[in-house]
This record gives C-alpha cells, structure tokens and sequence, in this order.
C-alpha cells in the first residue's frame, strides 16, 4: 500500500456523506425567490447575525450566505449538480426562467447554457446556469464509469473521451470548452469562425447545422444580435438542401435557432 494513502476502513465507509455547497451572494433573499421560482423549496432562512438560506429541490441542496459587495462579474464560485439526465433539468430550468423573465436568459446575470457534449468532461453531456450573485451551477450527467488514472494518478487524458472525428466537429467541442465551461465567448466565436471558413462546403452537413447555430447563440451572448441574424440566416439557406435523415438528427438544434431567432431584438 502506498505510504501517502490512508488504509480502508474495516466497517462503514465514514464518508457515506452527503456534502453541501455554501455559494456567496449579496443578498440571501434574492436567491431565495429566483430558486424558488425554479422549483426549490426553502429548508432554512435566517437574517441576523449572519444572512443565509438553503434550498432543496430531490437531492440538490443549494445554501447562500451573505457576503457585502460581492458583483456578480467578480465571483469565480462554482457547484457541481451530477444527474442522471441533464435535458428534463434544463426543461424544469428553462420553464421557470421563462416564466420568470419572460425569456430564456443567455447574458447577464442570470443566464444559462443548453445541455451539450464536454469534451473536457469524457464526452459527458452539461449545462451551466448562472445565478444572480455570479456563482456557476454546473449540471453534467452522471459519466457510466469512472475515468481510469495512470500509475501516478493523472487521469486528464482520459477525462477527454472520445473525440468526433470530423475537424468542424472537434472545433465545435472546443468552442463549447471554451464558452460553456470557461466563459470564454470572444474565443469560442474565433474558433468556431476560423473553423466554419476553412471547412466550407465540404464539411459533414450536420457538423455544419450544429455549429452555425451554436455561432448564432454565441453572438447573442456576446451582445451582437446582427451577427446572429447573419448565422441564422446562412443555417436557414443549409436547412433548405438538407435532406429528411440530416433533418431529422439536427430537429432539436433547429427548434433551438428557432427559438433564438424570435427572441432577438427587433
């Protein structure tokens, strides 16, 4: 047995826990009422001598306590929520931010990401939703088995899955790395534009569905509705020559630029 690793317990793993993450935030009501919007219910609330609350929705507990003068844009916070299907999540997500803001938030805070595959995560699917305060909820399906470590423990190559083999396809995982995960929009839309160009009409027409409309809802975050209108535009003229199987792969992508369309400015 290595030296620097503790021996197993002869009884009960003691670590048969739950843990709970306590995420930073301005004001505790605030977070009270955009969860509970969500479907959360209140477990705790106090105000003095310190201001916390904690929520609940199944087996995810959500706690906030207050701390003076924290922006949004300055909280590098974070939580993981792994379940076993990330679409319903974003449904019962998506269905509460819309009827609370009457839109699906994509900048600012709050704002969220739709599921898609993380290359940085063994290929796993995720989303990522914002809050108020800044804090990242983090929602990625649970991966079927464990990434295997090397003899030193490393298990970062691993933890990339299998990649797609087409090169729109594999810019499209990086994109997504770089804005889902890191919040890198400005990067993603380099990416995805160099790759779109040198691609032209040669590449795979799914892998060309999937990454125009993904350039459209990065331009919508980056605050440029013109350069959305102008993907979304270019996708709608592919659609057309598509035929009934490619169609039908890229359905969801489709009603997803469509719903971003209607709700651009203008």
């Amino acid at each position: 047995m290595p030296a620097d690793r503790a021996p197993a317990p002869d009884g009960p793993d003691p670590f048969d826990a739950t843990m709970v993450p306590a995420l930073p935030c301005q004001d505790v009501d605030e977070l009270r009422d955009f969860w509970t919007a969500l479907g959360f219910e209140v477990t705790y609330r106090q105000l003095r001598p310190n201001p916390y609350v904690a929520l609940r929705r199944g087996g995810v507990d959500l706690h906030y306590f207050g701390l003076d003068a924290l922006a949004p844009q300055d909280n590098f916070s974070t939580c993981i929520v792994v379940v076993e299907d990330t679409a319903p999540v974003f449904e019962a997500f998506a269905a509460g931010l819309r009827a609370r803001y009457g839109r699906l938030p994509l900048t600012g805070f709050p704002r969220i990401t739709r599921p898609r595959r993380r290359a940085n995560a063994g290929g796993t699917t995720g989303f990522s939703l914002v809050d108020p305060a800044g804090n990242w909820v983090r929602v990625m399906r649970r991966s079927p088995a464990a990434p295997v470590s090397g003899t030193d423990g490393d298990s970062s190559a691993s933890a990339y899955g299998t990649r797609p083999e087409g090169r729109l396809a594999r810019a499209l995982d990086d994109a997504v790395v770089q804005a889902d995960s890191h919040g890198e929009t400005a990067q993603a839309r380099k990416i995805l534009r160099g790759a779109l160009r040198r691609a032209g009409d040669d590449a795979d027409a799914a892998d060309r569905v999937r990454a125009l409309a993904y350039l459209a809802e990065l331009a919508v975050r980056g605050g440029d509705p013109d350069a959305a209108r102008a993907h979304l535009d270019e996708l709608d003229a592919l659609t057309g020559a598509l035929d009934v199987g490619v169609r039908d792969a890229v359905g969801p992508v489709l009603a997803e630029a469509a719903d971003l369309r209607a709700a651009l400015p203008g």
